[in-house]
């Protein structure tokens, strides 16, 4: 009870009176240590973020660097508000609580709205706009007091990712451990991927622009959980929003959503972009992505709790097999994999 009473005192002081009866509710939760509750009900309703005490403001992933000093929700809240994109409203912030009053999005996400079937193309066509509208709005509009500016996928972090996928998707999920032999053929392989991902020019990008990510209300594409980005290539955010581990898309309509990316930032940008090249690092990173995302999923089920991911391992490592199939000089490394993994093979 005295959880609830903090809740109601939160939305009472954000929206300047009292809601004393307000019914409360636990909102599923994903794999972050935040927790959020809706107080109230529809259309006289909000959101709080619950965050731990002690919590770092650090990424919960690997990243370098201190802790940031401001929290990085409302650090790049406020950024992506400079930008034009819609994001959930901050009604309140208190810090010493550690509790964050929200407008209530509502419980249909992108995913969700998939589901009919009917309007996928126009759905997943707005999605895509929005991203590159966004991305080219970033590249002309840079802020270095934004977080997403002061980190970046680097050569480190993606080698990290892929050894991220090596313990919990290879070691711990086969119950084995590859030979001395091939952990040093992993080691240079992963390597040589983390040096040329790592080479491309980079720029704002959420990190996680996938369908439980982006909210539907009142027609509208709402942006959340982006609190965690950072500088990398343009194709990231695609291989989250179009190689999604929740939902599985045919490659046919990949490239068309890929052609209408490339087709709607050079609208305005004025840049063309050669979509071979576009289409061929989106599959190398398609690689790296999923097999962390694979790793990651189990990691979460083992030490965590949590294992409510580990449905969608099974699409990841989908993925991983289909861009290794358009990579042929990885064959190498996709057999060394699929002894321990079948799955990519």
């Amino acid at each position: 009870m005295e959880i609830e009473a903090a809740l109601r005192d939160q939305v009472g002081k954000a929206i300047g009176r009292p809601v004393p009866q307000a019914p409360i509710k636990k909102l599923k939760g994903d794999a972050s240590n935040r927790s959020y509750y809706r107080v109230g009900t529809a259309p006289e309703s909000w959101v709080v973020m619950v965050m731990p005490l002690d919590a770092s403001k650090k990424s919960e992933e690997a990243s370098k660097g201190e802790p940031p000093k401001e929290l990085p929700f409302v650090n790049v809240h406020r950024y992506l508000e400079k930008l034009g994109i819609r994001v959930p409203r901050i009604l309140r912030f208190d810090e010493p609580a550690g509790m964050m009053v929200l407008e209530d999005l509502s419980d249909i996400t992108f995913e969700a709205a998939l589901e009919g079937g009917k309007n996928n193309q126009a759905l997943y066509t707005r999605a895509v706009d929005l991203l590159a509208r966004m991305r080219a709005q970033a590249e002309r509009l840079s802020d270095p007091d934004c977080l997403a500016f002061t980190r970046a996928f680097d050569e480190d972090l993606y080698d990290w990712e892929l050894h991220h996928f090596r313990e919990w998707g290879l070691e711990v999920w086969s119950g084995k451990k590859p030979t001395d032999t091939e952990r040093a053929e992993l080691d240079r392989t992963f390597r040589d991927i983390a040096k040329q991902l790592a080479a491309a020019p980079r720029g704002f990008t959420h990190r996680d622009y996938q369908s439980r990510n982006i909210m539907m209300k009142d027609g509208e594409l709402v942006v959340i959980d982006f609190q965690d980005a950072l500088q990398g290539p343009r194709q990231y955010d695609l291989v989250a929003l179009l190689r999604d581990s929740y939902v599985e898309l045919d490659r046919g309509f990949v490239d068309t959503m890929l052609d209408r990316y490339i087709a709607t930032f050079g609208e305005v940008t004025g840049e063309r972009i050669d979509a071979k090249s576009f289409k061929a690092f989106f599959d190398l990173l398609t690689i790296q992505r999923k097999l962390k995302d694979a790793g990651r999923f189990e990691f979460i089920n083992r030490v965590k709790g949590n294992p409510g991911f580990l449905v969608s391992i099974p699409a990841s490592l989908r993925y991983v097999r289909d861009a290794f199939k358009l990579r042929p000089e990885l064959s190498e490394l996709r057999k060394l994999i699929a002894k321990y993994v079948p799955e990519v093979g």
